[in-house]
């Protein structure tokens, strides 16, 4: 007998026993569910957790911590080290951060506002996961970046005085409610001019440096706005109110301060990032040889796949589970197969069909069995993931600002796993059944029907 006669067997026999057939096939569909559900969800989490996880932990930068206080002076970030960094591969990005004085800033004839400067390569500040909403970095040098923060809660001199004045009379919580919405109101920044003051900590100790800082004033244009961040409370977001010039413009601001600090530049940090966190670990080698000390997140990611494995086998293990319950229902349902077949059986004997042929066409019905609860299983799967992502959808309202919504995905890899599994269990289903059909001797079977 040839491979199609089987099929063509296995297959009206499936065809006949209907109930039967759709009852095994539903339970291998479950079954192969599972685990192809099971390694969805294993991959999906770990792919948005490791998205979430280089968003928020940075997993693919490096921190070169300043130790300008080494005496050796070989520990130091000099301008020759990083752009030695520059080329080294797999680098995509180096930029310097250096920590300026605060400032406040007035706009449009009176609007006082305050930020938080950081002197850094404006054109790096995209590599680093910074979205722009408005403008981009510009190659003027008066020219300044804003976070989404700094233009939140810029008011008049009067309105500033009334809420200083509630805040300090311990107001209600509508009031406070009132004042937090203030304090989020954004104000149209971008392309404006900007009257930078430095804030000096007025006190008995003050003496001339400082009052000359004081009458300080910087014009300087706005070439830039930052997205809103996602996922971040209104508070924390006002709160932010950081604002981003290049280095020359900070090394000139800090001179006009009197603060300057030569010609050797002084960081707070540098960060390096790297086109893949695999390749974190080989660029971090590289730069320790230059007597730098670094940091990385690796080992929060290597935590987190480690935890994510176990929950993958876990989740496998059930599907596992479901499949031997599903299987033991091939097993009794065959069985039962044979005995009903047993005058057909004892007939392909007598006709001259061998005990291989015997075996093989229950196996082979067997498999079809499977075949279809997998092919039922992998539908079964699709519908699964889909009301998952839409259930998300229904409830996540973070939505609305634009993330991704679809958090679980089946991988192409998922499905032969599945088909594999669920005719797998099929075959070791149907061995006992076709050994025992096997054995079934012809001459008593005939004549017992």
């Amino acid at each position: 007998m040839k491979m199609k006669d089987y099929i063509r067997l296995g297959w009206d026999q499936l065809q006949r026993r209907k109930v039967v057939t759709m009852l095994c096939a539903v339970g291998i569909a479950i079954g192969s569910a599972s685990i192809m559900v099971a390694l969805a969800f294993g991959e999906s989490i770990q792919h948005y957790s490791q998205q979430q996880m280089s968003y928020y932990l940075k997993t693919d930068e490096i921190t070169i911590m300043d130790s300008s206080g080494d005496p050796s002076g070989q520990a130091k970030v000099t301008e020759p080290k990083l752009a030695l960094i520059r080329t080294f591969p797999h680098v995509k990005a180096v930029a310097s951060f250096q920590e300026l004085p605060p400032f406040e800033f007035t706009v449009d004839n009176g609007r006082l506002g305050n930020l938080q400067l950081i002197a850094t390569e404006l054109d790096t500040l995209e590599a680093f996961d910074s979205t722009f909403q408005q403008g981009g970095p510009s190659g003027q040098e008066n020219s300044i970046i804003l976070s989404y923060g700094a233009t939140l809660g810029i008011m008049d001199e009067k309105t500033l005085k009334i809420r200083d004045q509630l805040t300090r009379q311990r107001p209600t919580k509508e009031t406070m409610d009132t004042l937090d919405k203030m304090n989020a109101i954004p104000y149209p920044l971008y392309q404006k001019q900007l009257i930078l003051k430095p804030v000096t900590m007025r006190g008995p100790a003050d003496n001339a440096d400082d009052t000359a800082s004081q009458k300080v004033e910087i014009p300087i244009r706005v070439a830039g706005v930052l997205k809103k961040p996602e996922g971040l409370p209104d508070y924390m977001i006002s709160g932010n109110k950081r604002a981003y010039v290049s280095p020359d413009m900070g090394r000139r601001m800090l001179e006009m301060m009197n603060q300057a600090t030569g010609n050797t530049a002084v960081y707070s940090e540098v960060k390096v990032k790297v086109d893949s966190s695999t390749n974190v670990k080989q660029v971090e080698d590289l730069i320790k040889k230059l007597h730098l000390q670094t940091q990385s997140n690796l080992y929060q990611e290597d935590r987190m796949k480690g935890e994510f494995v176990i929950v993958r086998l876990l989740l496998t293990g059930v599907g596992l589970f479901v499949l031997f319950v599903a299987s033991i229902s091939i097993v009794v349902a065959m069985t039962m197969s044979t005995h009903q077949r047993r005058r057909q059986i004892g007939i392909m004997k007598v006709l001259g069909a061998n005990l291989k042929q015997i075996r093989n066409m229950f196996i082979v019905e067997s498999s079809l069995l499977g075949m279809l609860g997998g092919l039922a299983g992998i539908v079964l799967t699709y519908w699964v993931i889909w009301g998952i992502n839409l259930i998300i959808i229904k409830f996540d309202g973070s939505n609305s600002s634009g993330r991704e919504a679809q958090i679980l995905f089946i991988s192409l890899w998922i499905l032969p796993v599945g088909m594999f599994f669920a005719i797998l269990t099929g075959v070791l289903s149907g061995l006992y059944p076709a050994v025992k059909a096997s054995r079934t001797d012809a001459l008593t079977a005939i004549k017992r029907e």
